[in-house]
């Protein structure tokens, strides 16, 4: 199975469906959200793609209320997970969350085999050593909006290969 993996999309919608409709057009099944969203007009061009998307919130929380009522609408599309997010996709064990602290820390316990954060708009994928002798994917995927940052980017992951990479959205 094929992801999406975005953060950081701070109210640009149109940025974000491109970016889902990309890895749609590779084969992604589904989108992972790593919080800092904002406002549900954001997901709306995205959930139309009709990819299931698990979201989480980060430090810009927009209105929440609306946002679970998005997802009680969505007819399962939407996900909307809190402050964090312990999920299983293909047989594959996953923790998200918004800060890469967090992340780090969820990557340290061997307890997931994929560990996706957000918020510093850096992206970044790497193995990390955890306390049961074997490594953890920490993945990162940027700020799909491109803000304070050189590109906006996203992550195309693979849970079958475990091979995540970071993917650039046309200006």
């Amino acid at each position: 199975m094929k992801l999406c993996i975005v953060s950081d999309s701070h109210d640009r919608g149109p940025m974000l469906a491109e970016a889902v409709a990309l890895a749609r057009a590779e084969g992604a099944e589904t989108v992972l959200h790593c919080g800092d969203l904002i406002g549900v007009n954001t997901l709306k061009a995205t959930l139309k793609l009709g990819m299931p998307v698990h979201l989480v919130h980060g430090n810009n929380l927009g209105d929440l209320v609306a946002l679970a009522k998005l997802a009680c609408a969505s007819s399962g599309l939407l996900h909307y997970h809190g402050r964090d997010a312990s999920i299983e996709l293909f047989g594959r064990r996953i923790f998200m969350t918004h800060y890469p602290h967090y992340g780090q820390a969820f990557a340290l316990t061997g307890d997931y085999d994929l560990v996706c954060c957000g918020h510093s708009h850096s992206p970044e994928v790497r193995e990390v050593a955890n306390i049961k002798g074997e490594t953890t994917w920490l993945v990162n995927p940027g700020t799909v909006a491109g803000l304070g940052a050189p590109e906006a980017t996203w992550i195309l992951g693979d849970l079958a290969t475990m091979r995540f990479e970071v993917r650039i959205l046309p200006r």
